[in-house]
């Protein structure tokens, strides 16, 4: 596989990986004890810290990708063995 393969794919999975993260370690206002803006939702993150986001999201791509390279180069599951409904004979 070419180098610029590796990186499009490693970009997928950073891009992916950012909705596996972002639900994990957010606490609310609420939960946080603290003041409500005017106009925020109850939802919302007290603290967005884009930084410790974007390191958990590299941590998460990176293994990820790894595991998919892995698999391209040894071949531990293939097409064929996920194939449940016989088209690829």
């Amino acid at each position: 596989m070419r180098w610029t393969s590796l990186v499009a794919i490693y970009f997928l999975f950073w891009s992916f990986s950012v909705f596996l993260v972002l639900p994990f370690g957010v606490r609310t206002t609420h939960e946080a004890e603290g003041e409500y803006v005017p106009g925020q939702a109850e939802s919302a993150p007290h603290v967005f810290d884009a930084r410790r986001i974007a390191i958990r999201v590299t941590i998460v791509a990176t293994i990820l990708w790894a595991l998919f390279v892995a698999n391209y180069e040894f071949g531990w599951v293939t097409p064929k063995m996920l194939d449940l409904f016989g088209r690829l004979d």
